[in-house]
């Protein structure tokens, strides 16, 4: 019983690694094909240069994603540090999650804030 159980989650594992590359796949391939279109309509009609092709284009999304992205899995810092910060989170007092709203806002804006939205 329990080496079939292993052996169906080893196929859910291949089939979903495969689905997950497939998707990436397309994902690149209609990246690719929108910087080359934006590319080719935009920046020889702006800046008098050639045109760039399907492969030129997907370098272009690398070269980007590279130098502005890099290739981590998450945006900034991923589940590791939502988990950590909801840890802190809740070792808080309310007048400590207080004083670090009022600190957040102070450096971000009042962002969805509709209380400071109302008194400006």
């Amino acid at each position: 019983m329990m080496s079939l159980e292993r052996n169906d989650m080893r196929r859910f594992g291949v089939w979903h690694v495969l689905k997950v590359a497939a998707i990436a796949a397309a994902a690149a391939v209609v990246f690719s094909f929108a910087v080359m279109g934006l590319w080719n309509v935009l920046m020889p009609a702006i800046f008098a240069v050639k045109a760039i092709s399907f492969w030129q284009a997907l370098g272009l999304l690398v070269l980007s994603k590279l130098l502005f992205g890099g290739f981590r899995g998450f945006p900034a810092g991923g589940p590791r540090w939502r988990r950590r910060m909801a840890e802190r989170w809740e070792q808080m007092t309310p007048e400590e999650r207080e004083k670090f709203k009022q600190g957040m806002r102070g450096r971000c804006g009042p962002r969805g804030n509709r209380e400071a939205e109302a008194q400006a």
